[in-house]
């Protein structure tokens, strides 16, 4: 069984840290909007000492293969951070093709698994202000050492923050095209092929001279922060997200929880406007309706592999208010069956409701022709403890950032859940408010 050691220092801003490292393939940051439950803890993890990448070639079962990247059951500290070491990383969205075989083409450059296994991790504690160095190891001398190790990473200087545009010739695509796939959509609602279709559009350009992915996630990380926003360097690529949205926690004792994302309002310009658009979007009965099919679907994806009677949902289409957006979320928790892991409820909900549709299945072929292959967006960025912990995120609001020769590519997408009422226009009126921030992000002159 792996030990585990932890050291405390003094506060240090999470992204001053992460900002030095962060063009090391393989660093990983989970930086969290710094308030609230969902927005206490930020992570530095760098210097794996495995790694795993599943292209759509491998035969290999992904979920096997994590399991084993994992390795045995570890020590969890009652007094130490969610996040106690363990493997981390990105699960693309057409990794659901190897939960139901439907055949999905890829998006070039991306596998459909890439984690790695971190013995050593900074933890930043936003609400009690000071800094945990954890390490990992199978006696409490490697333990200490991987902590210590994880310590000297904050005696580095930050990289200067960015100025000016981040990005060149960032474009959207067709909003007439999107507009006639959402009506396509609505049709084959009403022929009772489905119920909800998560449909999205495309943003297109490059970084421009000199910019680095993480210069984007800095930037969004200070002018409108979300409580998953994540970062990933592989070797020729990188992902970006300002995620709101939670998608699978699992604490040690196997407490499970999704939270899920149905319903959306673009923020006000005045105080009173911004509080019309909130009661407006909470007496949706649209909306509302939306997200308990959601609901009822992530019910069903928990109950898989929890207890029997245990899948409760404590709190139905919640308004909660974001930078630029206001959203309906609702909690859904169950209790692990005995025998089952972390990576059994991972398997058993990927990919995301929230972002696919129901029936989640058919939702997904219906997407497939409508969309090209996603790629990290709609997929998870996660986190699976040596203790038994997981949590992640579902992967909207992101950016997916590709090294060529002259220099890096970067794509976003926005997507809007289509039922059977769902009118194109305002569909699309969706999607831009979505993506505002990251577009003001990476097009706003900042001084």
């Amino acid at each position: 069984m792996q030990v585990a050691a932890q050291l405390r220092t003094a506060w240090r801003d999470p992204l001053g840290v992460i900002s030095a490292y962060a063009d090391e393939p393989w660093t990983l940051a989970l930086v969290s909007g710094g308030g609230g439950p969902r927005g206490r803890w930020s992570y530095l993890a760098r210097r794996p000492e495995a790694t795993l990448t599943l292209g759509a070639e491998d035969p290999r079962d992904p979920f096997e293969a994590l399991a084993e990247l994992l390795g045995p059951t570890g020590e969890h500290l009652s007094n130490g951070p969610p996040f106690q070491g363990g493997v981390a990383g990105l699960c693309a969205y057409e990794l659901g093709d190897r939960v139901e075989a439907l055949g999905l083409a890829r998006s070039p450059g991306w596998p459909d698994l890439a984690a790695a296994r971190y013995r050593s991790v900074l933890a930043f504690d936003h609400q009690l202000r000071q800094v945990t160095a954890f390490g990992r190891g199978f006696d409490e001398v490697e333990a200490e050492d991987a902590a210590f190790e994880a310590m000297t990473w904050l005696q580095t200087l930050p990289r200067p923050q960015r100025r000016g545009r981040l990005a060149e010739g960032l474009t959207g695509s067709d909003g007439a095209a999107y507009q006639a796939a959402v009506a396509e959509v609505v049709a084959r609602i009403g022929a009772g092929e489905i119920f909800q279709a998560n449909i999205a559009r495309q943003w297109r350009g490059r970084l421009a001279e000199g910019v680095r992915p993480f210069d984007v996630l800095a930037r969004l990380a200070r002018s409108s922060a979300a409580p998953f926003a994540a970062y990933l360097r592989l070797e020729r690529a990188a992902v970006v997200s300002n995620s709101p949205e939670r998608f699978l926690k699992l604490d040690a004792d196997g407490q499970a929880e999704t939270r899920p994302i149905k319903g959306t309002r673009p923020r006000g310009a005045t105080p009173e406007a911004d509080a019309a658009l909130a009661q407006e979007l909470a007496a949706s009965a649209k909306d509302r309706a939306e997200n308990l099919m959601i609901v009822d679907l992530m019910r069903n994806d928990l109950a898989r592999v929890s207890r029997p009677g245990s899948v409760v949902v404590p709190e139905l289409c919640e308004t909660e208010s974001f930078a630029n957006v206001h959203h309906l979320v609702s909690t859904v928790r169950s209790r692990l069956a005995d025998g089952r892991s972390a990576l059994d409820l991972l398997r058993a909900a990927f990919p995301p409701g929230s972002i696919t549709g129901a029936p989640k299945v058919q939702a997904m072929k219906i997407i497939a022709g409508l969309e090209p292959p996603r790629g990290p967006y709609c997929g998870s960025l996660f986190w699976a403890g040596a203790d038994g912990a997981l949590d992640s995120s579902v992967l909207i609001r992101t950016l997916a950032c590709r090294r060529d020769d002259a220099g890096w590519a970067v794509e976003a997408r926005a997507g809007a859940g289509v039922v059977a009422d769902s009118d194109p226009a305002a569909e699309l009126a969706e999607t831009e408010a979505k993506i505002a921030a990251l577009v003001a992000a990476l097009t706003g002159d900042v001084a």
